[in-house]
């Protein structure tokens, strides 16, 4: 059971700063702690360039069951524009009972507690987003059935995709389809995030034919297919294992005349690196930016990958350079991705140089990133390094 009349005065968020004076720089960020007050009335969210921004609710919609309704969460990226609401303290209890309570009767019993006010709502998209980000697939279920079944909120279309997703990460097709029918008799109109997740549940489940019939259902209500829903169809393919099937896919994504995004040519970079074709991923580099489709992080990190496994540990690193020429801060996988090109020429020491660099530039290596060194050195014969 969670306690609803808790409050909490401050959260304090401490940015990451970088003291350096290496050749690959990082941004230096503020060091002040910033303190956030006043939760009942203000909302604070964090923009996707890690900045706290402040909005009032009395300025947003006022539909019934709050302003989150039909907006809010979008397939593939959490928010609309990257942007992740800190959750309030009733919001966080939430949460963390859903984590742990499994009984679904006990579930369901303590969110019956809960007022219907916009608030309420707003915290609970809120929370079943931050399950989704923890890739807790069993509690979201359990929370949105409860708000589709039992609650007095007017059904919406962003709780039947969440539900949508959640079925189809535990490979249950049939409940995705039968949620996908409620959604209709509910009078909810199915978004291109509703689409994207049907294909992708098909895909996870190893029903290509279904997936292909998404397509057909689509254009039966006068819809063309986006790319929201394409990659989402690429990308399971991959994951199936189907490489030759999502290249067909991206042909067709041509031919229909789809406008091609971010994030298809990044999938399709990953996937020729993955098939040691790095002269391919290179060329779809640079018909992206010829079409004027700019790279992200997770692009340049794809590339890198690619040169990293075949062992083009300089045009690796020319990559890595462009990344940070772009304005990008590398991560993690960006510095594993480098140093696995060092790793795969046969190069121990440059792999233990992009390593002390990352913990220099205060990014903290993840266990990938000490197994790419154990692996360098194993490579050459170093086994006592």
């Amino acid at each position: 059971m969670f306690v609803v009349g808790n409050t909490l005065n401050h959260l304090y968020i401490q940015p990451r700063s970088y003291k350096t004076s290496f050749k690959w720089m990082a941004k230096n960020s503020s060091s002040s702690d910033v303190a956030i007050e006043k939760w009942k009335r203000d909302g604070v969210y964090i923009d996707k360039r890690g900045k706290l921004r402040t909005f009032h609710h009395k300025k947003l919609s006022r539909k019934r069951c709050g302003s989150l309704r039909g907006q809010g969460w979008k397939y593939g990226s959490g928010f609309v524009d990257g942007v992740f609401p800190v959750l309030s303290p009733i919001a966080q209890q939430i949460l963390d009972f859903l984590q742990q309570e499994v009984d679904a009767d006990r579930v369901w019993g303590s969110l019956d507690n809960l007022s219907p006010s916009h608030s309420t709502w707003d915290d609970l998209i809120n929370v079943a987003v931050q399950l989704r980000l923890n890739k807790k697939w069993d509690p979201i279920v359990l929370l949105c059935e409860w708000i589709l079944q039992r609650s007095s909120f007017q059904l919406d279309v962003m709780c039947f995709n969440l539900l949508i997703d959640a079925y189809g990460q535990k490979s249950l097709y049939k409940k995705v389809e039968s949620t996908y029918l409620e959604l209709l008799e509910a009078r909810c109109i199915p978004t291109e995030d509703t689409y994207a997740l049907l294909v992708k549940a098909y895909c996870t489940a190893g029903l290509k034919q279904k997936a292909e019939a998404v397509f057909a259902e689509m254009r039966k209500y006068g819809l063309s297919p986006s790319a929201t829903v394409y990659n989402a169809y690429i990308d399971g393919l991959m994951k199936g294992g189907n490489s030759q099937k999502a290249i067909e896919v991206f042909q067709r994504m041509k031919r229909d005349g789809c406008q091609l995004n971010t994030e298809t040519y990044t999938l399709m970079i990953n996937l020729y690196g993955k098939a040691s074709k790095s002269y391919m991923a290179l060329k779809l580099f640079d018909e992206m930016r010829s079409q004027k489709c700019k790279p992200n992080i997770c692009t340049y990190t794809a590339l890198v990958n690619a040169f990293a496994r075949e062992g083009l540990c300089e045009k690796a690193e020319e990559i890595f350079e462009q990344l940070q020429e772009a304005g990008h801060e590398p991560d993690v996988y960006a510095y594993n991705a480098l140093m696995e090109a060092y790793s795969r020429a046969g190069y121990p020491y440059g792999a233990a140089e992009v390593f002390s660099l990352m913990q220099h530039m205060g990014c903290e290596p993840d266990r990938a990133s000490f197994n790419i060194m154990v692996d360098a050195y194993g490579r050459a014969g170093l086994y006592e390094a």
